[in-house]
């Protein structure tokens, strides 16, 4: 039998591990956009799906790690809400498919953009924490056409303490 501080120490580990779910966690498909919205605050970007729905976005880049994104369907209910910058989502790119503007739609704007011109490849990178323990970017490299050609992920130097005050 449990008895009554059992009891109470069970009830606030239950409510800590519910306080503990992010926010996006906790919006169940079929919701209403507004409560998203209500929830997340107005979205920092927004693309517009193929089946008539569209994606909404609260990316915390340059240096944050996180972006929620939020799939509405046509008649504006919540499809799915979840992070995108992980390991899982960055997988479903398909090389030598993807475009530029598959990889936005997917992932929002990345945090920085560059080129090389030796191999003429342009490069997107994105911060994110691998496994909730290493500090990484993945980068995806389009060629001149802007199709993936190419991804890779490396270390985040800025969160490297081995380089810290090099910069």
């Amino acid at each position: 039998m449990m008895n009554g501080i059992t009891f109470v120490m069970l009830c606030a580990a239950a409510s800590l591990l519910v306080a503990c779910a992010q926010p996006h966690q906790q919006i169940e498909a079929g919701a209403d956009q507004s409560t998203v919205i209500a929830r997340l605050g107005p979205p920092k970007e927004t693309y517009e799906l193929p089946n008539g729905g569209k994606r909404l976005m609260w990316p915390t880049q340059p240096m944050g790690t996180t972006t929620t994104a939020a799939d509405i369907d046509a008649s504006g209910k919540v499809v799915s809400v979840r992070q995108v910058l992980q390991d899982n989502e960055f997988y479903r790119a398909e090389v030598n498919k993807w475009t530029r503007n598959d990889v936005l739609i997917n992932f929002g704007r990345p945090f920085e953009t560059s080129y090389f011109k030796l191999m003429k490849r342009e490069v997107w990178s994105y911060r994110y924490l691998e496994n909730n323990v290493d500090y990484m970017i993945f980068h995806f490299y389009f060629d001149d056409q802007g199709v993936l050609r190419t991804t890779q992920k490396q270390p985040d130097p800025m969160r490297d303490p081995t380089r810290r005050g090099r910069f």
